[in-house]
């Protein structure tokens, strides 16, 4: 790996005192945190976590890029698909909304409603549930700038999931980064690997405690020396989202796999990733608080999660193959390419979200409905729901 850029001076302060309150929390816990505590708290504590903190994390002065920030192309293509969600509700005389988990920097939100509204589709309100203060700041300066006050009198932050919510609930890049627990089978057994301290952060296994991460463990009948990840907060959002859906649509776009090439036997140092400045690279215990720490998606858990709350699975496919079913390539042939100004742009941001080689393959989409018949467009050819 190539030499990481060195934080700035500030950066490095904060760094240290959310290195100082995760030292505190290994001594008061008898040396020893288990790897989703360690994740929560480099992420999410207030303040001075990743997603909490004031550092630039999108777009090509942060630490990655989001596909709504690549190019409008994305949320343009994404709101034939809600658009499509938000009509068939409204058809059996409901009205319908749109919830947004994790909304970024309010992009996709901006430019989803500007597009919904083109499309006369706008839904009643435009949800957005945010844990990050933050964020949240940015989204309602970014939103209050791209709208007009007619179009931003849609958007609703939230604190909470709503109750009895009719509509698309739908998450860019949300499930990974919620925290996960790191399993490690031995010929010992089960071990959990975690966080200690001897003057810097260092991997510490201890065995397996009996209860849910142990449960989920033994299911997958892991090969010896084997260690990856396992997302319960994953599927207790699904949990939470079915229960809250009277009528509509759940759609996570995500990067990940179905279990049989998640916990494929070759895969046997997991999936874990961090971002820092567009440098990608797997160890967590560095930086703390400046850079996105990320796993993939078990698609699997999500799509078992959702049918055992009595949701439908809609479907699943990899970005690419739901952008295209969607209609990206029709919006694109829009634009003349002799207006290069305009097109060059876009079919670049095409080959990105497209491309088997960038974003295309990897990234996947799955939906799942309650009370809702009408198959969804972006699911109508290249659907792999069969292979979770």
């Amino acid at each position: 790996m190539s030499a990481l850029p060195k934080p700035s001076p500030q950066a490095q302060v904060l760094s240290q005192q959310l290195a100082n309150l995760i030292q505190q929390k290994i001594e008061d816990n008898n040396g020893w945190i288990n790897f989703n505590s360690f994740m929560h708290m480099a992420l999410y504590t207030p303040n001075l976590g990743y997603y909490s903190g004031g550092a630039k994390k999108f777009g090509m002065d942060g630490d990655f890029v989001t596909a709504p920030e690549i190019s409008p192309l994305f949320a343009k293509t994404l709101a034939l698909q809600a658009a499509q969600i938000l009509a068939a509700i409204q058809g059996s005389g409901l009205t319908s909304n749109i919830l947004e988990l994790g909304a970024g920097t309010g992009k996709l939100a901006a430019d989803l409603l500007l597009e919904l509204q083109q499309l006369d589709q706008l839904p009643k309100q435009y949800f957005i549930l945010e844990v990050s203060d933050h964020l949240r700041q940015i989204q309602l300066e970014n939103l209050q700038e791209k709208l007009a006050q007619d179009l931003f009198k849609h958007v609703v932050w939230l604190e909470q999931l709503p109750e009895n919510f009719v509509g698309l609930i739908f998450g860019n890049e949300v499930l990974d980064a919620l925290p996960v627990d790191l399993i490690h089978r031995t010929e010992q057994g089960l071990f959990e690997r975690g966080v200690a301290f001897d003057k810097e952060f260092v991997w510490q296994d201890k065995p397996l405690k009996v209860g849910h991460v142990h449960d989920a463990a033994t299911t997958l009948a892991l090969p010896n020396d084997y260690l990856t990840e396992i997302c319960l907060s994953a599927t207790g959002l699904i949990n939470s989202l079915a229960n809250c859906l009277k009528q509509g649509v759940i759609l996570m776009l995500d990067y990940g796999f179905g279990a049989a090439e998640y916990y494929h036997p070759q895969r046997n140092t997991g999936t874990l990733m961090c971002h820092f400045q567009h440098f990608a690279y797997s160890n967590p215990l560095i930086n703390v608080g400046l850079q996105d720490i990320t796993a993939h998606v078990d698609f699997t858990a999500i799509a078992e999660a959702g049918t055992a709350q009595g949701l439908s699975l809609a479907g699943y496919c990899s970005q690419a193959s739901f952008l295209m079913n969607c209609g990206i390539l029709t919006i694109l042939a829009q634009v003349s390419p002799s207006d290069m100004a305009t097109y060059a742009p876009l079919a670049a941001a095409a080959q990105k979200l497209l491309s088997p080689a960038e974003m295309g393959e990897l990234f996947k989409v799955i939906a799942m409905t309650k009370n809702i018949d009408e198959p969804l467009i972006g699911f109508k050819s290249g659907d792999k729901a069969h292979m979770l």
